[in-house]
């Protein structure tokens, strides 16, 4: 496994320890704990890039939210799944916040930690959302910048 995939599995279990205890205290004692608990023996660029996708995603939380509620066609987000909802956030910030990385490298990467951590149906549940928040993404940058 590639020391990206690495970051994303373990930004994914830190999201989805977040999304289970809530609150934005309990947020920063599970952050510092789970992270602590991942420093000695990982390595650091592993531990950057998962560290930099949790923040992107708690820093963007509103608008990540935002652009799945209105991709998740007839699902509410207290509905899906929670590993669904971080692997959905998760590819959501990269989308938004790191744009030099391949749409189509966020999306396989997200479809196949959905098919690791996800249900059945989470791999293509994953990237059909994607996929529509993606084109929605390149739509806009298209608009803004007059092509």
């Amino acid at each position: 496994m590639g020391a990206r995939r690495e970051s994303r599995e373990l930004a994914l279990q830190a999201l989805y320890q977040i999304d289970l205890l809530g609150g934005d205290d309990a947020d920063a004692k599970s952050l510092a704990l789970f992270w602590e608990h991942f420093e000695p023996g990982g390595e650091a660029e592993v531990l950057a890039f998962a560290r930099e996708l949790v923040e992107g995603v708690r820093a963007h939380r509103e608008r990540i939210d935002a652009l799945i509620a209105a991709s998740a066609e007839h699902w509410r987000l207290p509905r899906l799944s929670r590993v669904d909802l971080s692997v959905l956030r998760l590819a959501t910030f990269e989308l938004v916040g790191r744009p030099e990385i391949p749409h189509s490298v966020t999306l396989n990467e997200a479809v196949e930690i959905a098919r690791r951590f996800g249900s059945e149906e989470s791999p293509a549940f994953v990237n059909g959302v994607l996929d529509h928040i993606a084109r929605q993404l390149a739509d806009d940058r298209r608009a803004r910048d007059g092509g």
